[in-house]
């Protein structure tokens, strides 16, 4: 039997041992709690850091990288800078931010096309009245320089006209860039014309000169007149912007394999490596073109030949530099806008520029009457080829007559037909008769000889052009008006050419 002692301290025993353990469990416990609160407060830690630094992003997201990424649309330059910490690249946050960006350049591109959009519809709305009302004007010049036949008065008809001839390339010009129609559309037409009538819409327009290489009826369909006469007109015109006034602006045109080039030299201050690639790009046409792309105040005229370069599969290249320093602008007619006009029926105006290359007829062409040739019978020993007075012909060579300033087909001296020029004393200074050309062809009198009376001697031409006076182009505008009335009431009884032959060198062209 167990003694009560024995009991106790069985139980003192016991309670010692479940004592100790509850101790041991408290202080574990304990333990446990403490490490729990110390992983606590650095997770705490941690988070008030990673809040601290999505903040941070997001501010600078805020108030660098949007307002960065918005400016990159309008000026590419402009660098996007990165996360505020590196190491958020490539993470979650980092995908997020890059998603916000992205996100908000398409929607700024999309409304920024949205509202260029409506700008250019209300472009083409003030442009389309304004060119309409521009057109009323030009026909009532026109009509007034029918009507009134004072020298003085028709002087300045025709300065009005070309000024307003101005006004109307700028509003054309506005229009094309903005979506609208070229605004005409014109019968098949020399090529050489569509040339001298973008050249006749510009100020300096004396300043260009033309030199046609060109086979006589080469000719552009209907369709591609007005836009290579716009095309012609804003080339030349950045060429003669860009370049001294004391230099001249060439124009060549000649044959290639796909077609015809018109290529524009100047002599200018040129461009630079990222001009070049800009111009390049506007005048491609691939790209769309927004208003606000083009500067303050917008510059039209490359973006209306990409324009149109691209509506009517014309080719433009200005990325070559001119071996006169400046730009050389080659602009490439491909052979399916090409035709041919029949030039002994449809000449081409009288103020353009003759063309190097002489057909086989006119070249070669001999009387069917046997030549004349001396009394004894024996063969003159003239060289077949051509006339003496005739320059040889050099690549890039000016025609007769290209050398000097051109002036407007309405001021040409000393005839009463607009834009005829005076005849060749070479060849129409003594009767046709007169001249032994030893089979080779003649140039006929133009104007029938009295009969029986010597011709009047002609003055010797001067030595230098005389400068060109405000009388002289009075008298001049004069002859015309008289010309043109007696024109009408003789009922074209000879052809002469009239207004619409040289329309496009003065300034109708523009229409």
């Amino acid at each position: 039997m167990i003694e009560i002692p024995d009991l106790v301290a069985g139980g003192l025993a016991a309670g010692t041992l479940s004592a100790l353990a509850l101790g041991g469990g408290l202080l574990h416990a304990r333990r446990q709690l403490s490490r729990q609160r110390a992983e606590s407060d650095a997770l705490r830690r941690q988070l008030d850091e990673a809040t601290r630094a999505f903040t941070s992003e997001i501010e600078h997201l805020a108030s660098r990288r949007l307002p960065a990424a918005a400016r990159a649309l309008a000026h590419p330059h402009v660098v996007v800078p990165g996360p505020l910490a590196p190491e958020t690249t490539g993470t979650p946050l980092g995908r997020a931010l890059d998603g916000v960006l992205q996100g908000l350049r398409v929607e700024l591109a999309a409304q920024h096309v949205r509202v260029d959009a409506a700008a250019q519809a209300g472009m083409r709305g003030a442009t389309r009245e304004i060119q309409a009302a521009l057109y009323r004007l030009q026909d009532a010049l026109r009509g007034l320089q029918q009507q009134y036949d004072d020298p003085e008065l028709a002087h300045t008809l025709f300065q009005l006209d070309h000024e307003n001839e101005q006004s109307l390339r700028r509003a054309q010009v506005a229009a094309v860039v903005c979506g609208a129609w070229v605004g005409l559309a014109r019968e098949e037409s020399h090529l050489v014309d569509a040339v001298t009538g973008g050249q006749a819409r510009l100020a300096g327009y004396r300043r260009v000169a033309v030199h046609h290489h060109l086979r006589p009826g080469t000719a552009l369909v209907s369709h591609a007149v007005e836009p290579v006469a716009i095309i012609t007109a804003e080339l030349l015109d950045n060429a003669l912007r860009h370049s001294s006034p004391d230099t001249e602006v060439l124009v060549s045109l000649e044959h290639v394999h796909h077609g015809v080039c018109v290529t524009v030299d100047d002599a200018g201050v040129g461009m630079t490596s990222d001009e070049r690639e800009r111009a390049q790009r506007l005048v491609a046409g691939r790209e769309p073109i927004l208003l606000t792309d083009l500067g303050d105040p917008p510059r039209m005229g490359l973006a209306a030949i990409g324009q149109l370069t691209r509506q009517f599969d014309l080719s433009v290249d200005v990325s070559t530099i001119s071996p006169y320093g400046g730009v050389r602008a080659v602009l490439l007619v491909a052979e399916h806008l090409l035709s041919r006009i029949d030039p002994t029926e449809r000449p081409p105006a009288a103020s353009a520029p003759r063309s190097t290359r002489e057909t086989v007829s006119e070249r070669y062409a001999v009387d069917t009457a046997p030549p004349t040739g001396p009394a004894d019978g024996r063969t003159p020993q003239t060289p077949v080829g051509d006339p003496p007075d005739a320059p040889a012909h050099t690549y890039g060579a000016e025609p007769p007559g290209n050398g000097a300033p051109r002036v407007p087909a309405h001021a040409a001296p000393g005839t009463g037909v607009r834009g005829v020029p005076e005849h060749d004393s070479a060849y129409d200074s003594a009767p046709d008769d007169a001249l032994d050309t030893g089979g080779l062809p003649r140039r006929r009198r133009r104007t029938p000889a009295a009969t029986g009376q010597e011709p009047a001697p002609r003055p010797a031409a001067p030595q230098a052009a005389a400068p060109h006076r405000a009388e002289q182009a009075a008298a001049a505008l004069g002859a015309l008006q008289s010309a043109t009335a007696a024109a009408r009431a003789a009922g074209g009884a000879a052809h002469t050419p009239n207004d619409s032959d040289h329309t496009d060198h003065e300034g109708g062209a523009a229409r």
